[in-house]
């Protein structure tokens, strides 16, 4: 069979690795970006679509398919109105899943944190959670929640403190051991991985996969 993919977050440290998976799989002959401005990257199964988020209802027709993979995210740093922030992680991927919903989407896969929680002090985890919670809401035939720990990867931007962390990581992660491991850091790659894995499956439900489960599934 051969499949449709939108990826939403196609230029990120997970969505790049994603979209370079799918156009190279068989499995899918058509993989569609929703990207704010053109990425320049040229492929015979790549459709580009410039969007602006702030108004995803124009684009309703254009959200069809097998899988949305939605890898949105920002930071407090690069986004420092939490208002704005929160559009970005947990509006906009709410209305994509709305409109996947609308048009028959089979699968819908979205990228949310290790310790995501929406009773949680911390802004973004409590976010995150809250993120997850509407959009299991929606009733979605097929919804992956993918909770990764601590992201390793070359990212396009210079995040200083991340490359700090992945050091630290790199001596703490042999000693997270039994139900320790989920923190253990995950390489972005090992999550596009995972992601392309369950969306050759034709499962129902609402699956919640933690960084451990990740590594395992990928």
């Amino acid at each position: 069979m051969s499949y449709k993919a939108i990826i939403a977050g196609a230029t990120g440290l997970i969505g790049s690795h994603l979209l370079n998976i799918l156009l190279n799989d068989s499995n899918y002959s058509e993989v569609m970006i929703l990207v704010r401005k053109a990425t320049g990257i040229q492929h015979t199964k790549l459709r580009e679509v410039i969007v602006d988020f702030n108004k995803l209802d124009n684009y309703q027709q254009e959200i069809t398919g097998h899988a949305l993979f939605c890898c949105l995210g920002s930071t407090q740093k690069k986004t420092p109105d939490i208002n704005v922030y929160y559009r970005v992680d947990h509006d906009y991927p709410l209305q994509l899943a709305q409109l996947a919903l609308n048009n028959g989407v089979e699968q819908y896969h979205l990228v949310s944190s290790i310790g995501a929680n929406t009773t949680a002090k911390n802004f973004y985890l409590k976010m995150k959670g809250e993120t997850e919670r509407d959009i299991e809401q929606v009733g979605l035939k097929c919804l992956h929640i993918y909770r990764p720990s601590q992201l390793t990867g070359n990212r396009k931007e210079s995040r200083p403190l991340e490359k700090f962390i992945s050091v630290i990581m790199q001596i703490i992660d042999p000693l997270l051991i039994g139900g320790l491991k989920k923190y253990r850091s995950i390489p972005a790659e090992t999550v596009a991985k995972a992601m392309f894995s369950e969306s050759l499956k034709n499962n129902e439900g609402v699956f919640i996969h933690s960084s451990d489960n990740i590594k395992q599934i990928a």
